[in-house]
Order: structure tokens, then C-alpha cells, then sequence
């Protein structure tokens, strides 16, 4: 995390009001929530494991085990169950 000393940036307006709550303390503030990314978007992890997930699920629909997936995809039997049995369209 990268920390920006408020006196560089902030009016001293605003500084002389948040010092009536804090003075020499780090204070963390937070994105608004509309700008958070989910898990993976900007990476492409998301997509990537989304897809699998979906291969996945037409494997299983046409017949292939549990079992085989589990150890075509390198995961436990419990997590092909979680996959196949979720109701997230993919």
C-alpha cells in the first residue's frame, strides 16, 4: 500500500478537520464501493476460470466422471461437485 502524506495533497482546510479525530496516525480511506473490481477481472484469472469451470460442466453433461475430471483438471472430486452442481450459468 502506498501512503501519500495528506499536506501534499488535501486543502488544510479539510487537514485542520480530520485532525480534530486524528493527529500522527495512518489513516486508511477506502475506495468508493461502485469502483471495486471483482476477483481476477483485470487479470483475466476470472475468465480463464470461469471457462474451465464451464468445460467442465459439458464434460460432465455428456457423460464423463467425476472422478476423470478431478484428475484431468488437477482438483479434488469435491471441488468438480461444487462446479458441476452450481446453478452460475457460464
Amino acid at each position: 500500500m502506498k501512503y501519500v502524506n495528506a499536506s501534499n495533497i488535501l486543502p488544510e482546510k479539510l487537514i485542520a478537520e480530520i485532525q480534530k479525530y486524528v493527529q500522527g496516525e495512518t489513516l486508511y480511506i477506502p475506495k468508493p464501493e461502485k469502483t471495486y473490481r471483482k476477483w481476477g477481472s483485470c487479470s483475466g484469472a476470472r475468465k480463464s476460470i470461469d471457462d474451465r469451470n464451464a468445460s467442465i460442466k459439458h464434460a460432465f453433461t455428456k457423460g464423463k466422471s467425476m472422478s476423470d475430471l478431478a484428475d484431468e483438471y488437477f482438483l479434488s472430486i469435491e471441488t468438480i461437485k461444487k462446479i458441476v452442481y452450481s446453478n452460475k450459468k457460464h
